[in-house]
């Protein structure tokens, strides 16, 4: 997710895209995020119930009760609870490590200052409000302005790289009894146990619904030139509209 400011030679449109590092972390968060999603809701389905607070058990009233997530949903595809813990387990710390390497390499090499950082004209409520309508309208930028995020772009990228995924990670931390005892402040931050449950609960689905536009918004722009853009880096840039 990270574009480089190399523009385009008015003979060769291709110019390089996306960084290593930055294509690598995009599909190892891919297959991780997929492992988590998958194995959480596999373990979610030993008590498919949502409680607010310190405690939540069968006898007290839950916030959310669910079926149980059918087989195609959960890794493994059959219940077995001790086996979606070692996928969850297993992958957790891969995806926490990865995402802090990311975020202090991005502000080493100014990556989140250069590219995601808002600039005063983007919040102007009309520049907003035009993003939001060429949108609407699939209207995606060409030319030089295709290798720029928009302000909806940057927003999305900063919550998710920013909030979501640490959300995500110390909401699990704080469900660990391990973590209860070296880290007791934890559950005090969010309210209890049962309520980092829930929090990482809807914060997954959330990060579930920016997956999903991800993909259409790849699918509307182009899938062959913006999937070779972050395998390769290489990327065809849009013909100017006249």
């Amino acid at each position: 997710m990270t574009a480089m400011n190399m523009m385009p030679d008015s003979a060769d449109p291709i110019v390089k895209r996306h960084r290593l590092s930055t294509r690598l972390w995009h599909w190892l968060n891919a297959l991780l995020l997929y492992i988590l999603f998958t194995s959480g809701l596999g373990i979610f389905n030993a008590h498919p119930r949502l409680y607010w607070g310190a405690y939540g058990a069968n006898f007290d009233p839950a916030w959310l009760e669910l079926d149980r997530f059918g087989s195609w949903w959960t890794l493994p595809a059959t219940y077995n609870l001790a086996l979606s813990r070692h996928w969850h387990l297993t992958a957790a710390p891969i995806f926490a490590f990865a995402l802090l390497a990311y975020m202090l390499w991005s502000l080493a090499n100014r990556h989140v200052s250069r590219d995601l950082a808002f600039h005063r004209d983007e919040l102007a409520p009309r520049h907003v409000w035009q993003d939001i309508k060429d949108h609407a309208r699939l209207r995606f930028p060409t030319g030089t302005a295709a290798l720029r995020y928009n302000v909806l772009q940057k927003a999305s990228y900063i919550g998710v790289i920013f909030v979501a995924l640490p959300l995500v990670i110390l909401t699990g931390l704080t469900m660990s009894p391990g973590m209860n005892a070296a880290l007791p402040w934890l559950a005090d931050l969010f309210g209890g146990r049962q309520s980092a449950r829930s929090i990482h609960f809807i914060a997954a689905f959330a990060l579930v619904a920016f997956f999903l536009v991800h993909i259409l918004m790849v699918l509307l722009a182009g899938p062959v030139n913006e999937v070779r853009s972050m395998i390769t880096g290489r990327y065809k840039v849009p013909e100017e509209r006249p």
